[in-house]
């Protein structure tokens, strides 16, 4: 079989396992609202903690990572065996990032993707994961602006792809996923300039 037609199947069996918007899912299941429906209408983990429940914003943030880090490793072994594992892995990551963002089973309106995200660089270099979420964690402790940190963090990741990778093809996906959850953070852009955007109060 073609190598092109094999890195286009598993690039759409991403998308297809980033469509799964567990937010959703899990809302169902535990009898929630759908988080389309109230607070910022964002399906993601800090929507769902709007809810009250702990428990779903935790086991939707898991979900939403481990559907990002399962569609890269997945590319990885199977693009393995036809000798393109590399642009597997980065092609499964565009595309399961975009199912995320526009998934095909609600309608094509998905999260912003942070979880994803961390997910996808866990999987393409676990360096890269964590020194992507060591950013979130620091800014968001001193700021409690998730959106801020999501920002910053993704900003950062495609220096930090440089550093640890040097790979172009690293640094280019990392830059289109940066470009695209930027824009699907561009209300809580407008937020933070005006000092609109609400944040997480310290526990006493």
């Amino acid at each position: 079989m073609h190598s092109a037609l094999i890195n286009l199947l598993i690039a759409l069996g991403a998308y297809l396992i980033g469509s799964l918007s567990f937010a959703v899912i899990v809302a169902k299941l535990m009898g929630l609202p759908d988080p389309r429906s109230f607070g910022s209408g964002n399906p993601g983990a800090t929507n769902m903690l709007r809810t009250g429940k702990k428990t779903a914003a935790l086991l939707t943030l898991l979900g939403d990572l481990a559907k990002g880090w399962l569609a890269v490793w997945l590319a990885g072994l199977l693009g393995a065996k036809f000798g393109i594992q590399i642009l597997a892995m980065h092609a499964a990551a565009l595309a399961v990032f975009l199912g995320h963002v526009y998934p095909v089973f609600f309608g094509f309106k998905g999260g912003k993707g942070v979880a994803t995200a961390l997910g996808i660089l866990l999987a393409l270099n676990p360096w890269l994961g964590l020194a992507t979420l060591a950013v979130w964690a620091s800014v968001f402790a001193v700021t409690r602006l998730s959106s801020l940190a999501a920002l910053t963090a993704s900003i950062s990741a495609p220096f930090f792809g440089a550093w640890l990778t040097g790979s172009r093809i690293t640094i280019l996906t990392l830059c289109l996923i940066t470009a695209l959850l930027i824009w699907r953070h561009r209300a809580n852009i407008q937020r933070l300039l005006l000092g609109e955007e609400s944040g997480f109060k310290k526990a006493k």
